[in-house]
């Protein structure tokens, strides 16, 4: 008798520790060309997202953080770093991000959160139908450069001789300036393209405005331009030239004016795919989602200081005016 109970308490001590277990929570990389300084509106907007959904952080869903803090050249040691960890899915923003995270793993699901022409970028087949392991949104639609342009004529009339600041190691840019191209003969612009992949290279490029008689500035969509947006914003003024951006974070900055998607807002829907992803959808089958409302934001303060005049009927379009 003691003999059998003793069996039934070895048999049971297994059972016992495994229900006592912690269960396993799903784990997300999180992969960022950013600092988590420049990243904390769009990251917070995401664990937003999870939390609508019903995941919270540490309680039933684990997120493992990797920032290339700016440094893009970081960017594949620390996507290695998040495929060796083997998380369930890959959370990235823009270019160089995605690219990253593609070239470390062709199995695990990613999620990329605001890229901005992900066919173009190489990332998916198409659209409707990635057919891989990457889908997410994309933050360009096929105007919006171009109504970018339009604007910029707007506020500022006199601007016919445009020049594009852009980043030649965004695998999205080549795209993105064929259709600035096309608007800018449509508007009778004429365009320059003016490269910059560092600091001292965004200095060097508005000096070269300055020398080349710019009337006004596009700047392209950019981590790096981001990360750098009081510079460009303090170049612009300095250089007297109105810019037109393609997020709202430059005019928070000081820039001119920003007309483009919503990015926090596209971080926030990420959350949607990720739990697409963990309840067993595969990225092959999920459509990448496209922008359908973009948001127009006006410094006035800036314009006051350039000695511009916002006309009234773009006013009345800003979704924002910063006094």
């Amino acid at each position: 008798m003691i003999a059998a109970a003793l069996a039934l308490v070895v048999l049971a001590a297994p059972l016992a520790a495994e229900a006592q277990a912690p269960a396993k929570f799903p784990r997300i990389g999180y992969l960022n060309v950013l600092s988590p300084t420049d990243n904390a509106h769009t990251l917070e907007a995401f664990r937003q997202g999870l939390r609508e959904l019903g995941y919270v952080e540490g309680q039933n869903i684990a997120i493992e953080y990797r920032f290339a803090e700016g440094r893009p050249e970081r960017l594949p040691a620390l996507a290695a770093e998040l495929v060796r960890l083997k998380v369930d899915v890959i959370v990235t923003g823009a270019p160089p991000a995605p690219q990253a995270a593609k070239q470390a793993t062709s199995t695990i699901p990613i999620v990329v959160a605001a890229t901005g022409d992900p066919v173009a970028e190489g990332l998916v087949a198409s659209i409707a139908r990635p057919g891989g392991n990457i889908t997410g949104l994309a933050s360009i639609g096929p105007e919006v450069v171009g109504k970018q342009l339009e604007l910029l004529k707007e506020v500022a009339p006199k601007a016919s001789r445009v020049f594009v600041l852009q980043n030649p190691s965004n695998q999205g840019h080549p795209a993105v300036l064929r259709q600035a191209e096309g608007a800018a003969r449509a508007l009778g612009v004429q365009l320059h393209i003016l490269q910059a992949r560092t600091p001292p290279e965004i200095e060097a490029a508005f000096a070269a405005m300055r020398s080349q008689r710019a009337r006004g500035v596009l700047v392209l969509r950019d981590p790096l331009f981001v990360a750098q947006r009081t510079q460009v914003a303090a170049l612009a003024a300095k250089s007297r030239l109105p810019a037109v951006y393609g997020i709202r974070e430059h005019a928070e900055a000081g820039g001119l004016m920003a007309y483009g998607a919503n990015v926090p807002l596209m971080y926030r829907r990420a959350a949607t795919y990720v739990d697409k992803i963990l309840k067993g959808a595969k990225p092959a089958d999920l459509p990448v989602e496209q922008p359908t409302r973009f948001e127009l934001v006006i410094n006035l303060k800036t314009a006051k200081a350039l000695g511009l005049t916002i006309p009234p009927s773009v006013l009345v379009r800003a979704d924002q005016v910063i006094q």
